[in-house]
């Protein structure tokens, strides 16, 4: 009974999946305000009742696409503006990792572009409240610097927040350099690369003298 309850389970698990992986394909080239469901399920090949064995609704299967595309990014981000390393190297750092995430998940990187000031609530909701857990991760990182010294838990949680926005700029400028003309991605690329480090020396410097 328990190995025949699993093979259900697992059933069920894959056609999750696949209706997640369908409906991220389909937007691609639509907002998620305008998907129906019965196009993620006509895409899977299963029944458009199926659908509400797995989601409440297109907006509930969109939370679920936000925890998928930024859930497992936590590590990541503190990784970013983990004290290890000179401040040069943690840009470096930074910057690469950015940029290994886009070309390795652009569906997820445009989904989460286009839906975060998108017209679907409880996905802009839900896109928020990972951004804020981003930003409460980066200032307790920040908050272990010594240059943190003397900082308020409001300013640090600012600053934090400035990093969120920079990388999610820096994602969003790399992404538009892959969808460019093939000839030109690698120095479309070289040059996002190029202000997103000088933005974050930027941050940099003016963290060093926020105190002065």
């Amino acid at each position: 009974m328990s190995h025949t309850l699993g093979i259900r389970q697992a059933q069920k698990q894959k056609t999750r999946q696949a209706l997640l992986d369908a409906a991220l394909v389909l937007l691609e080239e639509q907002s998620l305000s305008s998907l129906g469901l019965r196009e993620v399920t006509r895409a899977v090949g299963v029944a458009p009742t199926a659908f509400y064995r797995h989601f409440r609704s297109t907006a509930d299967l969109g939370v679920a696409l936000v925890e998928e595309a930024l859930g497992s990014l936590h590590p990541m981000i503190r990784t970013t503006v983990s004290t290890t390393g000179d401040r040069e190297e943690r840009v470096t750092r930074t910057i690469d990792l950015i940029a290994r995430h886009v070309d390795g998940y652009p569906a997820h990187v445009r989904f989460i572009a286009r839906e975060r000031h998108g017209g679907v609530q409880p996905v802009r909701e839900a896109i928020r409240e990972q951004l804020a857990r981003f930003a409460q991760e980066v200032k307790d990182e920040l908050a272990k610097d010594p240059v943190s010294g003397g900082w308020s838990e409001d300013d640090l949680l600012m600053l934090a927040h400035l990093y969120v926005d920079q990388m999610l700029g820096t994602a969003s400028l790399f992404l538009e350099a892959l969808e460019g003309p093939e000839e030109e991605r690698p120095e479309r690329t070289r040059q996002v690369a190029q202000l997103a480090a000088r933005q974050m020396r930027l941050i940099g410097l003016g963290r060093h003298h926020w105190l002065d």
